[in-house]
């Protein structure tokens, strides 16, 4: 029996979109993505448009009163949700482990904060452990990707096959191993803040790896570790970069569409 037998099934349901910070103002196509990918499912798509943070930055820091706070936006954001998805593991793993905690003495908001655990899933999740899907019917040209497992995603959400089970039902997709696959990139939100060098010499480690493989493209399901990640990689020149697994799946969904003609 894994995790997600223990949790109210989400085939079914319509999806509430938490599409997090960073997607929002940084990569909103990645938000697309994802809705793209839901729909051709068939899957019914809802946008809270009073979504902000999860709270995660303030609650790492210490700042609980503040993280509080943000979470009860998000709580309220996202009441009456029957699904919550979200294409971050890191802010998946917030809403899944840390809400209840962090509300653990307020008996207003507790139950609430658990009912939002059992019902929040990360992207590659909610597919393939939620609904089951591990073949999306996709296809494009010849690429060969790795995968950079996130840390939130991989040791608190066990996502440490979910996205590269979607990536091999893609017909022209090759997954290779990257080196290193499950080590930290460095950035850990504001621990690359706090501890600039640390977070350097392990952003190093994993650019290192990254150009010693063959990939045409390095997958993840985290933008702060892609934003990490990228970053290194373009100031040192690399010709290889990070995709949300998103933007991959979308990818070979754009090349399945029909084209229009008379």
């Amino acid at each position: 029996m894994t995790s997600a037998d223990l949790r109210p099934s989400p085939r079914y349901k319509p999806v509430s979109l938490f599409v997090t910070c960073i997607l929002d103002m940084i990569y909103p196509q990645t938000g697309v993505s994802v809705v793209k990918i839901l729909d051709h499912l068939g899957i019914e798509v809802h946008f809270p448009l009073n979504q902000t943070c999860c709270g995660q930055p303030a609650f790492n820091s210490g700042f609980h009163a503040d993280a509080k706070q943000v979470a009860i936006q998000f709580l309220k954001a996202f009441e009456g949700a029957q699904v919550i998805v979200c294409p971050s593991g890191s802010c998946a793993s917030m809403v899944r482990h840390y809400y209840p905690e962090l509300f653990k003495d307020d008996p207003v908001w507790y139950d609430k904060a658990l009912w939002a655990s059992e019902i929040t899933w990360e992207f590659t999740e909610y597919l393939v452990d939620g609904l089951g899907v591990t073949d999306l019917g996709l296809s494009m040209p010849p690429k060969k990707v790795a995968f950079h497992h996130a840390c939130h995603g991989y040791r608190l959400l066990g996502l440490g096959t979910q996205a590269q089970t979607l990536a091999e039902g893609i017909e022209g997709v090759t997954v290779t191993d990257l080196p290193g696959a499950d080590q930290c990139c460095g950035f850990g939100g504001t621990f690359s803040v706090k501890m600039p060098e640390i977070s350097s010499a392990m952003l190093n480690d994993k650019v290192r790896n990254i150009n010693s493989t063959d990939a045409d493209a390095i997958v993840t399901g985290d933008a702060s570790c892609l934003t990490q990640m990228n970053g290194g990689l373009s100031r040192s020149n690399s010709p290889h970069r990070v995709i949300h697994i998103a933007d991959l799946l979308a990818e070979g969904l754009e090349h399945n569409a029909p084209e229009s003609g008379d």
